[in-house]
This record gives C-alpha cells, structure tokens and sequence, in this order.
C-alpha cells in the first residue's frame, strides 16, 4: 500500500512539473516522465498536423508515428529547454516525408519554387478541400477561432506551413527557416503573403453586422 501511494504521489509531482523538467527525467529513463510527455502533447501534435494537411484521414496514425519518434529519441535532444522546437522539427519532418510518399494525393505545392511571379501575380491556383468541420475533439473558443482556422486551411500549402509555424506555434523566422529548408528572407516573403490571404479570407465575416 505504501509503495503504491509513493508511485501515486510521484504520478501528481511529475504533473506538477515543467516540461524541461520532464523531459530530463524522461531522458534518464524514467517511463513516467515519458508518459507524461505523451499525454501533454498528443493532443498538441494532432491539432498541428491538423493545420498542417487538414484534408488527411489518417491524422490520428501520424499522431501516433510522432509520438513514437518522439519517445525514441528523446535522449537524443541536447537541450531540454528547446523540446518544443524539437518536438515541432519532429512533426514538420514527418509532414514532408508523406508529401514525398504521395505528392499526387496530398495535392502539394512545391515549396522551392516561388508562389508568385510575373506571369502568374495572384500566385497558384489550387482546389480548397472543404474544411467547414472540424475534428470533434478540436475544441475553438469561439465563432472567430473556427473563422481564423477555416481559413488558415484555406490557403495554399506554402502559406499554410508558415502561417502555422509562425502565428499558431510561434516559432522564429530563423526556426522556421530551418524547419522548411527556405531562407529567412522567403519565409518573411510567404508569412506577409499568408497575412493578406488571412485578411482577405476573413474580411467578409469581419464586416459582417
């Protein structure tokens, strides 16, 4: 009984605990602290592959595929401080290898070519899969959420990353840059490009009486 109330209360203080904290646990080996890592972000890493290729239906097995991968390098990562990055580095790595798997069936833009141009301004033209629901178990606060996340999967793939990478995970231009193999210059270019699409998208539900 003693030991299974030591185990319970060990349960709760690696609750209470930071991520980096965690994750130097998880490190040392501790299963708990792994775990623990698991059920914090699964969550998380589902609603990001959810931005990333919201007309994928097999967005629960990659959540589990990047949590596998996770939990297998874990004592690979040198700087505990920077899980998050790592952990988003973990992601985006898995979204392009299944870009790679079945360019035709995702339907992808190339990332290295440039989206606008002077034969083609308005940039590429591309079939919106419908997006008007979402998962059930994606909970958005409000009515503008659902607005802002509509559209954000309305737009083209290569805006679509940087949007979410920058405005939903925070992450930093050179982070960004780094993640998708452009360079800072592009990414700044694709984000300003993705805030007028944003805008424009969202425009005729902001004027709305």
């Amino acid at each position: 009984m003693a030991t299974m109330l030591s185990n319970r209360k060990m349960n709760d203080d690696i609750k209470k605990m930071d991520v980096e904290a965690v994750v130097i646990m998880a490190q040392s080996g501790d299963m708990r602290a792994l775990e623990e890592l698991v059920n914090r972000h699964q969550r998380i890493v589902y609603v990001l592959l959810y931005q990333l290729a919201p007309e994928r239906n097999d967005l629960m097995d990659l959540t589990q595929e990047v949590l596998l991968r996770m939990c297998r390098s874990i004592k690979s990562l040198r700087n505990p401080k920077t899980f998050k990055y790592w952990l988003n580095r973990i992601v985006t790595n898995l979204f392009y290898d299944e870009m790679r798997k079945a360019p035709k069936r995702l339907k992808t833009l190339s990332l290295d070519e440039p989206a606008f141009s002077d034969d083609n301004p308005d940039g590429p033209s591309r079939e919106i899969s419908d997006t008007s629901a979402l998962p059930e178990h994606i909970t958005l606060n409000t009515e503008l959420d659902r607005k802002i996340h509509q559209a954000i999967c309305e737009l083209p793939e290569q805006f679509r990353i940087i949007i979410v990478l920058r405005e939903l995970q925070g992450l930093t231009y050179e982070e960004i840059a780094n993640l998708t193999h452009i360079n800072i210059g592009t990414v700044k270019s694709r984000l300003a490009r993705a805030r007028v699409k944003l805008q424009t998208l969202l425009t005729p539900y902001l004027n709305t009486p």
